[in-house]
């Protein structure tokens, strides 16, 4: 099962995704600031790591840092799920980030369906295992 660490600081963002992401099939940890996602990925060595870059503790470009610096992280794919303007992706790239998913973009505010299309077509570029219900999941209001 694909194992998937959102690291988000709304908690409403959070636990709605986690159940999004949850009912479609993936494995869901959750972190709330940087420190615990660093901490978190360490421990469960996820699959795919959905980052927010403005977090207490340690910001998310630091968290994206020290993940890439520790070898027992470094490989772990990071997408940057943001609110910020795509004008960063560059430098987000540059630091390891594998891809970049503008939150406006997703339309989160008109359900799931975005998110998990956005999630299976990273996870599809890294030959990692899609489940089966996560590609009719926002047909079904997920």
């Amino acid at each position: 099962m694909t194992k998937i660490l959102v690291v988000e600081d709304s908690k409403f963002l959070r636990l709605a995704t986690e159940r999004a992401l949850a009912r479609a099939g993936y494995e869901v940890i959750t972190a709330a600031d940087g420190e615990e996602a660093v901490k978190k990925a360490r421990e469960n060595l996820p699959h795919l790591i959905l980052l927010d870059l403005l977090l207490p503790k340690l910001t998310g470009t630091d968290v994206l840092k020290a993940l890439k610096q520790d070898p027992a992280t470094a490989g772990i794919a990071v997408v940057v799920l943001t609110a910020m303007s795509q004008k960063n992706e560059n430098w987000l790239r540059r630091d390891g980030a594998f891809a970049f998913l503008g939150k406006s973009e997703l339309a989160l505010e008109k359900g799931a369906g975005g998110l998990l299309r956005a999630v299976a077509d990273v996870l599809k570029k890294l030959h990692l295992e899609v489940p089966v219900g996560a590609a009719h999941s926002h047909e079904i209001g997920v």
